[in-house]
């Protein structure tokens, strides 16, 4: 049975497990566009209510797909816009636009939760002063239902932007990284959303870092000839297996998404897949109890003060920064 909870102040019921259709697998998209219709058909059929999509994921004409048919009120939709990578800064002709266009693509009247995606720190000032109200004027009109916010979590470690965003009172929603090893927001962000009532959605909880032996070996060896981690962790294949035990994870995996899971103050965790047995895993993990306090004591003991880690771009946000770099357009 799926567990539901209050996303913020905006009194939406969702799903504590949120469907995304980014990162690295885009819920299968590259298999075919009948088979993502079919990942997303299944988490529904699971209970999961919450879909997160953006313009720049490709993935909202598939979602629309996945949605004919199921009752309008049934599921929360929240997709994005980005700054286009050729333009040097957002502008607010084309947010609108591109909000304008995620409702023709996801073939519906309204979307439940619109986001200004991955605002950096220095763009802050113009997007809250100036595409904000501009937005309002917009949800009066009924395209949105709530204003979200989300970081770019690659590029400012320490949350500065979201800091900022958690304080403020336009943004009903707010995505951000924390994982086992990128836990800024403990301390810094997640005082802010709860004082404020901010709705959170968990991003990074699971990179490839947490999926994949070797990188996650190689990453702590490098951290620890740099010294930021004890060097008996560097030493070992499995540098996280202390979590795997009868009475703790089953794997590094699901550690890692009931780490996140139970941190005060996240209300969704969002998830990625392209395959039918790891959205049931996924699911299952996101659904059982909170890893063992010495385990969590030991986590923050050991990771707490990283930055930085676990938090790898997708494929193709990394063709998108590319491109920006050749100065090609979006």
């Amino acid at each position: 049975m799926m567990d539901y909870t209050t996303l913020g102040r905006t009194g939406l019921r969702v799903s504590v497990a949120g469907l995304g259709t980014g990162g690295f697998s885009r819920i299968g998209i590259g298999q075919s566009e009948d088979h993502a219709v079919g990942i997303i058909r299944q988490a529904l059929d699971l209970g999961v209510n919450l879909i997160d999509t953006a313009a720049v994921y490709g993935t909202e004409p598939v979602v629309g797909r996945a949605l004919q048919g199921v009752a309008r009120d049934s599921v929360v939709v929240c997709t994005k816009a980005s700054k286009p990578i050729n333009d040097p800064a957002f502008t607010v002709a084309k947010i609108l636009q591109s909000l304008d266009g995620s409702l023709t693509r996801l073939g519906l009247d309204y979307v439940d939760v619109f986001q200004l995606h991955a605002v950096p720190p220095a763009a802050y000032d113009y997007v809250r002063n100036e595409i904000v109200p501009a937005l309002l004027r917009e949800k009066q009109k009924g395209k949105f239902r709530f204003l979200g916010i989300t970081e770019t979590s690659p590029n400012d470690h320490e949350q500065v932007m979201m800091q900022r965003a958690a304080a403020d009172t336009p943004w009903d929603t707010a995505m951000f990284a924390f994982n086992l090893m990128a836990q800024v927001a403990r301390e810094q962000v997640f005082p802010l959303t709860l004082k404020n009532k901010v709705g959170t959605l968990m991003m990074f909880a699971v990179r490839s870092i947490f999926a994949r032996p070797e990188q996650l070996s190689d990453t702590m060896k490098d951290l620890a000839a740099k010294g930021l981690v004890p060097a008996e962790l560097a030493a070992s294949d499995e540098p996280l297996g202390f979590l795997v035990h009868p009475d703790g994870a089953s794997s590094v995996t699901d550690a890692a998404y009931r780490y996140v899971r139970h941190e005060p103050g996240v209300d969704v965790m969002l998830f990625g897949t392209g395959d039918p047995e790891h959205l049931r895993a996924n699911i299952a993990s996101i659904l059982k109890p909170p890893l063992p306090e010495a385990d969590q004591t030991k986590l923050r003991i050991l990771f707490s003060h990283l930055r930085g880690v676990g938090l790898e771009l997708p494929p193709f946000a990394r063709e998108r920064r590319a491109a920006a770099a050749r100065g090609e357009g979006s």
